[in-house]
C-alpha cells in the first residue's frame, strides 16, 4: 500500500504543479494506468500510439501529455493561432472532450474553442480569429475551417488524434490526412485509440517519428468494471423485455441501443408512452436537441436514452449503470465501445444484450470472438419484477427517517379512520401506480425451449387428419418456410404471433406449423397467400430478413406458389407455375438484394422501414 501511494505521488510530481492542482480540485487520488504511463519520462516529448479501453481516463491522459508543450511559467501563453488540435470522432465526444480539458486547464488561462458539424460556424471562426491556445473538434468541420483560411495551423505544437480507430471506420481517412499534413512537421502527435487495427498503424507510420507504444488493454477485451449479461427472447417480445429489464434493475440511468434512427424513434415513442421518463439520440436530432437531451439526463429530469451508436462514443454520464442491447452489435467493437458507457472510472455497470432465439449462435459466437464472459438468462417476467418491486418497497418503507410533526399528525388521523392495513395497502398502491407495468411474456422458459421428445415432433410434424392441413380453409393451401428449425429454439409459441406480424394474418389464417431441425413448413390458405407474401416483402430489410434474422421464402418441396393459372384450373400440387413473387416488389418490379422495396407500385422507390420490435402491423383490409 506504501509502495503504491509512493507511486501515485510520484506520477503526481511529474506533474505541472498547475495541473496537478486542478486533479486535487477534482478529487482526483491516483492516476489511472494510461494516465500514469503517458505522464512518465520516457513519454515526455515523444509522439504516442496509445490503445486503452472505454472509460479508462483517456481525455484526462491526452491533456496531461501535451502540457509539457503547451505550459510555461504556469500559464499558456498568449497565441494568435492554436498550440494544440484535438481531432475527435463525433460531435458529443468533441463536445466533453472540450468540457474535461476546460477545468484540467483553468488556472493554466486556457482558450479554448470547439468546432463541430451541427453548431454556428461563424460563432466558431470569430473564436478563432479572436486567438485561441486549444481547438477540439470534428474532422468535417475542422477541415472546412482550414480550406477556408479560418484555422492557421502553422504554429502548432501538439496534434491528437483520440478515437482514432473510429474516425477511419467512419471514413474521415482523407479528412484527417489533409488536417495533419497542414501542420508543422515539428508538432508532437498523440494517437488514441481503443483497437489498433491495420490502417491505424499505417496512419502512425505515416504521421508519426519513433512513437512510444502504450497499451493497457488486458488480455480480457470485456471491461473489468461491466458485468455482461445475455437475455434470450422470443423474436415478438424484444418491446417487452426491454420493458421489464429497465423495471428490474430500475437504475439511475440506462442507455438503450438500436440500429436505426427509426427503430430509435418508436421505441422512445412506446416508452414515454408507458411512462418512462425517456429522451432520445440519433443522428436525426440537431445539436440544439442532443445537449438539451443530455442535459435531462444529467439533471436527472430523465432516467433512459434511447440513442442509435452516434452515442456509443464521446458521452460521459457519471450515473449511467445499465446499458440494453436492444438490437445486437454488428461486431465486437460495437459491443465494447456501446458497452463502455457505463462501468466508467471504477464504477460497476451492467451491460444487458437482448438475444432473439434465432440469434443466439451468433451472439455466443461474438462474445467468444471478444473473449467476454457473459451470463446468459431468461428475460425477466412480470412476476419478477413484481417481487424485485416489493424487495425495493420494503427497503425503502423500513428505513429508518426523522419524521416532521406535521406528518406524525396527518398519519395519527389515518389511523384513526383506517385500519393499519388498509393505510400500508394505500402506500403499497400509490407507489406502484408511479410505475410503468411489467410486461407479460411469452413463456421463454427452459422447458418452453427444451426440443420435444421424439413422439411429442412426431405428432407435431406429421399431423393426422383434422390437424390444420385438413380443417375448413385449409384444403388449397400453399407451404413457406422459415430459416429456423430445433436448433435455434423454434416454438409454436412464438412463431405464430411473428407470422401474424409479418404477413398481416390472424392466427386462423395460419395452417400447419412443421418444425425441423433446420427450417420450419407452414401453410396458409391459398386464397390469401399474394397478400401475406406481399406483406412479408413489405415487413423484410433489404436481406430479406427481419429485425431478429427470420426470414420468410415459398418452400420448393410443397405445392408450387404461385400456381399456374390453367384454362379452369387452380392449379394442383405438382404444378410447375411461374415463379414466386416474394423476391419482387409488390408493384411487380423484381428487387435484387440490395434493390428498392416500398408499397408505391410499379417503379416505386421507396424503401420500406421494417417494424421494429415485434410491433403489430394493422391489417389491411380485404
Amino acid at each position: 500500500m506504501a509502495a503504491q501511494d509512493k507511486k501515485n505521488k510520484m506520477n503526481f510530481e511529474n506533474l505541472s504543479p498547475v495541473l496537478s492542482d486542478a486533479l486535487t480540485a477534482r478529487g482526483y487520488e491516483a492516476l489511472t494506468p494510461v494516465q500514469t504511463q503517458v505522464s512518465e519520462d520516457q513519454a515526455k516529448g515523444r509522439d504516442l500510439l496509445v490503445s486503452a479501453q472505454t472509460g479508462s481516463g483517456k481525455t484526462v491522459a491526452f491533456g496531461l501529455a501535451m502540457g509539457d508543450e503547451l505550459i510555461e511559467d504556469g500559464r499558456l501563453p498568449f497565441a494568435t493561432s492554436p498550440l494544440a488540435l484535438i481531432v475527435a470522432p463525433t460531435r458529443e465526444l468533441a463536445l466533453q472532450v472540450s468540457r474535461e480539458l476546460g477545468w484540467l486547464y483553468a488556472k493554466a488561462g486556457a482558450r479554448i474553442a470547439t468546432c463541430v458539424g451541427g453548431m454556428d460556424a461563424s460563432k466558431e471562426r470569430r473564436a478563432l480569429n479572436q486567438g485561441v491556445q486549444i481547438v477540439v473538434g470534428t474532422p468535417g468541420r475542422l477541415r472546412d475551417h482550414l480550406e477556408r483560411g479560418a484555422l492557421d495551423l502553422s504554429a502548432l505544437r501538439v496534434a491528437v488524434l483520440d478515437e482514432a480507430d473510429e474516425m477511419l471506420d467512419m471514413g474521415f481517412r482523407d479528412d484527417l490526412e489533409e488536417i495533419l499534413d497542414g501542420t508543422p512537421a515539428t508538432r508532437r502527435t498523440l494517437l488514441f485509440s481503443a483497437t489498433l487495427p491495420k490502417p491505424i498503424v499505417q496512419l502512425a507510420k505515416r504521421y508519426q517519428q519513433d512513437a512510444l507504444r502504450i497499451s493497457t488493454v488486458g488480455e480480457d477485451r470485456g471491461h473489468g468494471d461491466i458485468a455482461y449479461q445475455a437475455v434470450t427472447v422470443a423474436p415478438a417480445d424484444i418491446e417487452g423485455a426491454v420493458v421489464n429489464l429497465l423495471r428490474l434493475h430500475d437504475a439511475e440511468t440506462a442507455m438503450l441501443f438500436c440500429a436505426t434512427r427509426d427503430n430509435v424513434r418508436r421505441l422512445h415513442a412506446s416508452l414515454v408512452e408507458r411512462g418512462f421518463a425517456a429522451v432520445a439520440l440519433s443522428g436525426e436530432h440537431s445539436q440544439n436537441e442532443r445537449n438539451a437531451a443530455l442535459q435531462a439526463l444529467r439533471d436527472r429530469r430523465a432516467k433512459v436514452c434511447v440513442a442509435t451508436d452516434v452515442a456509443a462514443r464521446g458521452i460521459d454520464l457519471p450515473t449511467l449503470s445499465l446499458v440494453i442491447h436492444v438490437e445486437i452489435p454488428r461486431d465486437a467493437e460495437a459491443l465494447q465501445h456501446r458497452s463502455g458507457r457505463t462501468g466508467r472510472a471504477g464504477k460497476k455497470g451492467t451491460a444487458v444484450i437482448i438475444v432473439p432465439y434465432p440469434r443466439r449462435r451468433r451472439v455466443d459466437g461474438m462474445l467468444r470472438g471478444a473473449r467476454i464472459n457473459a451470463e446468459w438468462m431468461e428475460a425477466p417476467t412480470a412476476a419478477d419484477v413484481r417481487a424485485r418491486d416489493q424487495e425495493r418497497l420494503m427497503e425503502k418503507l423500513l428505513t429508518p427517517v426523522e419524521h416532521e410533526p406535521e406528518d406524525l399528525e396527518l398519519a395519527q388521523r389515518l389511523m384513526a379512520e383506517r385500519t393499519p392495513e388498509d393505510i400500508a395497502a394505500s402506500l403499497v398502491q400509490a407507489h406502484r401506480a408511479l410505475m410503468p407495468p411489467p410486461e407479460d411474456l411469452i413463456d421463454n422458459s427452459a422447458r418452453g425451449r427444451d426440443r420435444p421428445e421424439r413422439g411429442e415432433r412426431g405428432e407435431r410434424e406429421r399431423p393426422e387428419r383434422g390437424s390444420a392441413d385438413h380443417r375448413e380453409g385449409f384444403e388449397d393451401s400453399v407451404w413457406f418456410r422459415l430459416n429456423i428449425g430445433r436448433h435455434q429454439n423454434a416454438d409454436p409459441r412464438w412463431i405464430l404471433p411473428l407470422l401474424c406480424r409479418r404477413g398481416h394474418v390472424s392466427k386462423n389464417e395460419i395452417g400447419a406449423i412443421r418444425i425441423g431441425p433446420k427450417e420450419t413448413m407452414f401453410n396458409i390458405p391459398r386464397a390469401i397467400a399474394d397478400r401475406f407474401a406481399e406483406a412479408v416483402v413489405r415487413s423484410a430489410n433489404e436481406d430479406g430478413e427481419d429485425d431478429s434474422g427470420v426470414s420468410i421464402t415459398p418452400a420448393p418441396d410443397g405445392p408450387t406458389y404461385p400456381p399456374r393459372r390453367d384454362k379452369g384450373g387452380h392449379g394442383g400440387p405438382g404444378d410447375r407455375g411461374p415463379r414466386s413473387t416474394l423476391g419482387r416488389a409488390p408493384g411487380g418490379d423484381r428487387a435484387g438484394p440490395r434493390g428498392p422495396r416500398g408499397p408505391g407500385g410499379p417503379g416505386g422507390n421507396e424503401r420500406y422501414k421494417p417494424k421494429p420490435f415485434g410491433q403489430r402491423s394493422p391489417r389491411r383490409p380485404k
